[in-house]
């Protein structure tokens, strides 16, 4: 079924609504060595909320704060309208080591440039980024209720997490009376599924929607890599520093295995005279459990054909091929519990059907 940009899904659950594509804004400044100046950028931006959007993914770091003050600027006039989501944890000031990692220094420093950034008196949503695995859960957990009882955040949520350890802070939460989790974003497309091995089972059964980032595969889907570009001798950053191509293939996007589903998606595109992205955005658009894929922009161009993605309507069988071309192992428990076998010993010859 199509959708718009103004068919609203309740994120996890809250009771906040946001777009079915969420607009990361990380391509909004150069300092990275690639974006978006600020004329497109905020064309970027008009061209997204007049559709409808509301959802907007950015972090603290982001292109060195350019991300948050521009998205910033452009959200000021119908800020209480937006949805805009940010990241702390990752290091702020070089050489400073509390400028980073999820404890609460670390987190009141971030949200109060943040919010100087953002030139806003609050947060919609807050996302704990990056795992450390040196903060006890209970002082994020605390830390992140106090910012929510001061009105400086509305809804919390984590990115780049343990599930086991999601999973439990949820338990926390709940038990304590603290603010509990809506949001998980975590890397899932057709080339990156084992965030179904355990994540996002999870998420669906501890209430949080879940918001994907990379969809495409890092570009990889959107068919414009070929296998003359599985090279990169040579360190991510420095010779690749600058170059996107160079460095979605020094981080190991561009594979063989990679390359045959992006070939894969590109025959559905064209049997729906659709582009690659397009047909790969839909196919997580519609995943179980995913709230909003985020997708990123240099021009408005680029935006215009991914919001396409939500007109495109994948039959049965072309999602059959999709997930037969980007299939992985569970593994251990799930393959296991999935077998024949396994409800026999559970419950005999009954038949039991799962709830819906």
């Amino acid at each position: 079924m199509a959708l718009t940009l103004d068919t609203y899904r309740l994120l996890g659950r809250s009771g906040l609504r946001v777009s079915p594509l969420a607009l990361g804004t990380a391509t909004f400044g150069t300092e990275w060595g690639w974006g978006a100046e600020r004329d497109e950028a905020r064309r970027l931006f008009d061209r997204y909320t007049e559709l409808g959007g509301n959802f907007f993914d950015t972090a603290s770091t982001y292109t060195k704060g350019s991300s948050e003050r521009m998205l910033g600027e452009f959200a000021h006039a119908d800020r209480d309208k937006m949805v805009l989501a940010t990241k702390y944890s990752t290091l702020r000031q070089p050489g400073d080591p509390n400028s980073g990692g999820t404890h609460r220094k670390s987190m009141a420093a971030s949200v109060e440039a943040s919010l100087r950034q953002l030139n806003t008196d609050y947060i919609d949503l807050l996302y704990v980024n990056v795992w450390d695995f040196r903060t006890p859960v209970e002082e994020i957990l605390r830390s992140l209720d106090d910012l929510v009882r001061q009105g400086k955040v509305l809804y919390l949520a984590i990115s780049s997490a343990p599930a086991w350890q999601v999973s439990r802070m949820q338990a926390i939460a709940d038990l304590r009376g603290w603010s509990p989790l809506v949001a998980l974003q975590t890397e899932y497309s057709l080339i990156q599924r084992t965030t179904e091995r355990d994540l996002i089972p999870m998420a669906r059964e501890m209430g949080l929607g879940v918001v994907p980032y990379s969809p495409l595969g890092g570009g990889v889907l959107t068919g414009k890599y070929s296998r003359e570009d599985q090279n990169p001798v040579g360190s991510v950053v420095g010779e690749t520093a600058g170059n996107r191509r160079s460095l979605n293939a020094a981080l190991g996007w561009v594979t063989d295995r990679n390359l045959a589903i992006a070939d894969a998606v590109k025959e559905v595109a064209s049997e729906l005279d659709r582009t690659p992205a397009q047909v790969a955005l839909a196919w997580t658009l519609n995943a179980p459990g995913v709230t909003a894929p985020i997708v990123g922009a240099r021009t408005v161009a680029q935006l215009e054909d991914n919001l396409g993605a939500l007109q495109v309507d994948l039959t049965s069988s072309q999602l059959a091929r999709l997930d037969r071309a980007s299939a992985i192992e569970l593994g251990n428990p799930h393959d296991v519990l999935a077998g024949d076998h396994i409800r026999t010993i559970t419950a005999g010859d009954m038949k039991i059907e799962a709830a819906s």
